[in-house]
């Protein structure tokens, strides 16, 4: 690991000077007081001496990751980098709005009845997709899940809760999803594994930091942005955060080993070998962004059936309901984008967009900027943002989350899951009960969910205060769990 000494360069930004290999200095967006590991500030430098780059900088959420942090923003003129995308590929998140005040709701009886509806944790399965049907949902993300459906029911297998009226809504809320939920994806490019193993996982949840929660809109900052998005004081809202399942993991690790032998082979110069690159010009290249966009269709696929399903769990408790997807945003994903004028890769590893007014046109948000989506840890805030112009320094980029400041073994104890003997992580089981204290908690497996406590995370309010010094995004509305389902 190499020695970095960052900079202070104002209340909420660091600078890691150039030296040795590095090619551009790197930016750190970091409030005095958060707290930031030395190997992922090493892990920044070692990307900003990649050949070819041309921007790096992290948001303050910033942790280490296999090759580039979480949190990173890689801006490169000519090479993609399946490390600095990382395995689950557009992980993202999508909000939800009801009619409904959250005072007047048991949200027990909803959480437990979601719970059925999605099943929660890792390697499970629910709706079933036909061959025909996946290959069209990689290559063509929500619209091409949508036509399949409607067209033929018995593509999408254990489907039976969700309505034509269901599917409709998720037609109305294609301009609500970043990219309209379709990137040119190429199924052919995918590994065979990527396809076995996404076939059956449709509208499933998975572990980690992926979450369902029902919320109450705590605090509202900006009054008319708010109501234009359909947000108010009080309201309940449904938030739900997974990506694209295995099939996602399996296009990383695969795509990661071969930028890896590519490499080698070409005598390629990165710090590295887990920060493996490719020449954007290359056939290996080409393969990557269209098993990486596909893999990111999937992920949008299966937000837009967990919130299928979310209508029909409230559709059965309130007849005629209506939920609203105020938007859906993706993490981890590289995409082509014009900054400055230059086009550049945009490599966003647990990092999000966060565009302003003029970059939506031809959206719901050409008044407004992009809605951001910033979830805290479990049990604490999340946080509803806009893109603003300022934000063109971080290439309009934000954070995902609040990061960990904690490993899942130090949290939770030696082990994991049904290989964890007895105790001796860092977080008590009193501490974790006091934390989680008023809020609904629905998990998978009780043994490894402390891996999860807020006390693994940095403070989410701190984090957004560095976003919105910074200002990388504005503040909008503030949610808190009342329920939380976790993998």
């Amino acid at each position: 690991m190499r020695a970095v000494r960052p900079i202070r360069k104002d209340p909420f930004r660091l600078v890691i000077p150039r030296s040795g290999a590095m090619r551009v200095e790197a930016e750190v967006y970091l409030g005095e007081g958060v707290p930031v590991e030395a190997e992922s500030l090493s892990q920044l430098a070692d990307a900003a001496s990649l050949p070819g780059v041309a921007q790096v900088l992290a948001t303050p959420d910033i942790h280490v990751g296999f090759g580039v942090p979480i949190g990173a923003v890689v801006a490169a003129e000519d090479f993609v980098s399946p490390a600095a995308v990382g395995y689950d590929i557009n992980c993202g998140m999508r909000l939800l709005t009801t009619p409904l005040a959250a005072r007047e709701v048991d949200v027990r009886p909803l959480a437990e009845a979601m719970r059925r509806a999605v099943p929660l944790g890792e390697g499970k399965t629910n709706l079933v997709l036909s061959e025909r049907a996946l290959r069209r949902t990689l290559a063509e993300g929500v619209t091409g899940l949508l036509e399949v459906w409607r067209a033929d029911r018995g593509a999408v297998e254990n489907a039976g809760a969700i309505l034509d009226d269901d599917l409709e809504w998720e037609q109305l809320a294609l301009s609500r999803i970043e990219r309209q939920g379709s990137l040119p994806g190429d199924p052919d490019a995918l590994p065979p594994r990527a396809l076995s193993r996404g076939a059956p996982q449709l509208g499933t949840l998975g572990g980690g930091n992926h979450f369902i929660e029902f919320q109450r809109v705590d605090r509202v900052y900006a009054p008319a942005v708010a109501e234009r998005l359909g947000i108010c004081q009080g309201q309940l809202v449904v938030m739900i955060h997974s990506g694209s399942r295995g099939l996602g993991h399996e296009v990383g690790g695969h795509f990661m080993q071969a930028a890896r032998r590519y490499d080698q082979d070409k005598n390629i110069p990165v710090p590295s070998p887990q920060l493996a690159i490719l020449p954007l010009e290359g056939g290996l290249a080409k393969s990557y962004l269209g098993a990486m966009n596909a893999a990111a269709n999937y992920a949008f696929a299966n937000r837009s059936a967990m919130a299928m399903l979310a209508r029909a769990v409230l559709r059965r408790r309130f007849p005629g309901i209506e939920l609203r997807t105020v938007y859906d945003v993706a993490h981890n994903l590289a995409a082509i984008e014009e900054h400055r004028g230059r086009r550049l890769v945009i490599h966003r590893k647990g990092a999000t967009r966060a565009f302003p007014a003029e970059r939506m046109q031809g959206t719901p948000f050409s008044e407004l900027g992009q809605p951001v989506l910033i979830p805290g840890s479990m049990g604490t805030a999340s946080y509803l943002l806009r893109g603003v112009p300022e934000g063109a320094a971080a290439l309009f980029s934000t954070n995902h989350g609040a990061g960990r400041v904690m490993s899942r073994t130090a949290a939770a104890g030696k082990g994991r899951g049904k290989r964890r003997r007895g105790g001796g992580g860092l977080i008590s089981d009193e501490a974790f009960r006091e934390s989680m204290a008023g809020v609904c908690l629905l998990c998978e497996d009780a043994r490894s969910i402390k891996e999860e406590a807020p006390a693994a995370y940095k403070d989410i309010d701190r984090v957004i205060e560095t976003v919105c010094g910074a200002r990388l995004a504005e503040m909008v509305a503030r949610f808190v769990p009342l329920a939380v389902l976790k993998g």
